[in-house]
């Protein structure tokens, strides 16, 4: 299993951003998937997530400026960021399970990380 994302950028806060992330070696639709980012001297947190059962979640830093969403047929997730603070500024990894994980949990499986730069 892979996971390639990309999208990170330097975006002034108020901006918008749309992280993606490839999957390959598994079939995306029976997983659960999320987006995570750290930021510098922090732990890694989750932003977003799409559970086994199918259900959404955010925290509440997010909840309303971000969005998790999947293509089926292309085997990719997204993160759309709107109002972007600069607080979001953080490495942005995406992550996937193979197995049933209890909502709010990580998969074993994580992408290379994207950084994301919000500039106030």
């Amino acid at each position: 299993v892979q996971l390639q994302a990309c999208g990170g950028s330097l975006v002034q806060a108020g901006g918008s951003l749309r992280l993606s992330c490839a999957v390959s070696g598994t079939i995306l639709s029976v997983n659960a998937v999320g987006w995570y980012r750290q930021a510098p001297g922090k732990q890694r947190e989750m932003v977003a997530s799409i559970t086994s059962g199918g259900g959404l979640m955010y925290p509440d830093s997010v909840k309303g400026r971000f969005t998790i969403f999947r293509d089926n047929a292309r085997n990719a997730v997204y993160l759309q960021m709107n109002s972007l603070k600069p607080e979001d500024t953080a490495i942005y990894y995406c992550n996937i399970a193979l197995d049933r994980i209890p909502a709010g949990t990580a998969g074993p499986y994580w992408g290379q990380g994207t950084l994301v730069t919000v500039s106030s």
